[in-house]
C-alpha cells in the first residue's frame, strides 16, 4: 500500500513542480507581449494553476501525510526521523500553503481583471505578488525535492 501512496506523492509533485515551471516559462515569455496579450497569458497561467499546480500540491501533501503516518506506525520503536525527511516535509508543507492559500486566490483574481484600463495598476500589483509568492514557493518546492533525493 505504501508504494501506491508513494506513486501518488510523486505524481502530485510532478504535476505541481512541472506546472509551476511551465507557468514560470509562460510568465517570462509574456514580457514580450503587449498589454492585450497579458490577459491571455494570465488566464492560461490560472488555468494551469487550477488544473495541475494546486491539485498537485494537494495530492502531494495528503499522500505525504499518509506516508508519514505509515512510516511512524511501521517504525514505532524509532522515535525520530532523519533530518532530510523533516526538511522535505517542512519545505513541502510551506510551499503547498503558499501555493494553495496565496498563489491560487491571487491567480483567480488576476484572471478576472483586465490588464488595460482602470484596473491596470491593480493588475500589475497582483502580478508582482504572484511572481514573488510563486518564486518563494518554488524555492521551497526545490528544497523539498533536494531533501527527498538526499534520503537514504
Amino acid at each position: 500500500m505504501m508504494q501506491l501512496w508513494l506513486f501518488f506523492h510523486l505524481l502530485g509533485f510532478t504535476l505541481w513542480l512541472g506546472g509551476a515551471i511551465a507557468s514560470m516559462v509562460m510568465g517570462i515569455s509574456a514580457k514580450r507581449e503587449d498589454r492585450h496579450g497579458l490577459g491571455a497569458v494570465v488566464r492560461s497561467q490560472t488555468s494551469l494553476m487550477k488544473s495541475a499546480i494546486a491539485p498537485g500540491a494537494l495530492i502531494t501533501v495528503l499522500s505525504g501525510l499518509i506516508l508519514t503516518f505509515s512510516l511512524s506506525r511501521a517504525n514505532a520503536e524509532y522515535a525520530g526521523f532523519s533530518l532530510w525527511l523533516v526538511i522535505m516535509q517542512a519545505a513541502g508543507v510551506l510551499a503547498a500553503l503558499l501555493t494553495l492559500l496565496i498563489a491560487l486566490p491571487t491567480a483567480a483574481k488576476l484572471s478576472r481583471i483586465d490588464p488595460i484600463g482602470e484596473a491596470a495598476g491593480y493588475f500589475d500589483e497582483l502580478r508582482q505578488r504572484q511572481r514573488i509568492v510563486a518564486s518563494i514557493s518554488g524555492l521551497f518546492g526545490l528544497a523539498a525535492l533536494f531533501a527527498g533525493a538526499m534520503l537514504s
